[in-house]
């Protein structure tokens, strides 16, 4: 299409409400577990991949409490497991989000490899280098990547379009 044409004589005019991006708000989730005090996100899209990061977050021990606007308010100073289910870690692959924020806070951490991607391969590799970077142990046993030690501060790169992994780095 090179081109949009309209036609009508009429002036358009209006607002619309722009929803928070999916893409920013499971990050934003996962780093719940980086504190015991309250975080509250606000704008948070209500799609499919944020119920299923939420049950996630639940299952580690993580209160989630949706209030008005799309404000989401999650509390993690219950968190209690360090591992990721398959059940869950299986139905999004940014699942493997947890795992960084995971082990910060407990000191090791097991999430099950995540399941297949409809829009082609998008490995975990940059993942684990980059934490491995940081001073992780990481291995992958029985279906499940497996993290120890306390993380220290370094310099990690991540090749490639890997965003995912570059916020592991950060939180």
């Amino acid at each position: 299409m090179d081109r949009l044409v309209i036609r009508g004589g009429q002036r358009i005019e209006g607002s619309v409400q722009i929803c928070g991006a999916k893409n920013a708000a499971l990050p934003q989730i996962a780093a719940a577990l980086l504190s015991s005090e309250p975080l509250e996100l606000s704008n948070v899209p209500e799609v499919a991949d944020v119920d299923t990061m939420l049950a996630l977050m639940r299952e580690l021990g993580v209160v989630g409490t949706h209030g008005p606007g799309r404000t989401l308010v999650l509390n993690a100073a219950g968190a209690r497991s360090a591992q990721a289910p398959y059940d869950l870690v299986r139905r999004m692959r940014a699942s493997i989000l947890v795992l960084a924020p995971l082990l910060a806070r407990f000191g090791s951490a097991q999430v099950s490899l995540p399941g297949g991607c409809a829009i082609g391969a998008r490995p975990i590799d940059l993942h684990l280098k980059a934490l491995e970077a940081l001073g992780a142990e990481v291995g992958i046993e029985a279906g499940y990547t497996k993290v120890d030690r306390r993380l220290v501060e370094a310099s990690a790169w991540t090749a490639g379009s890997q965003e995912r992994a570059r916020e592991d780095c950060i939180a």
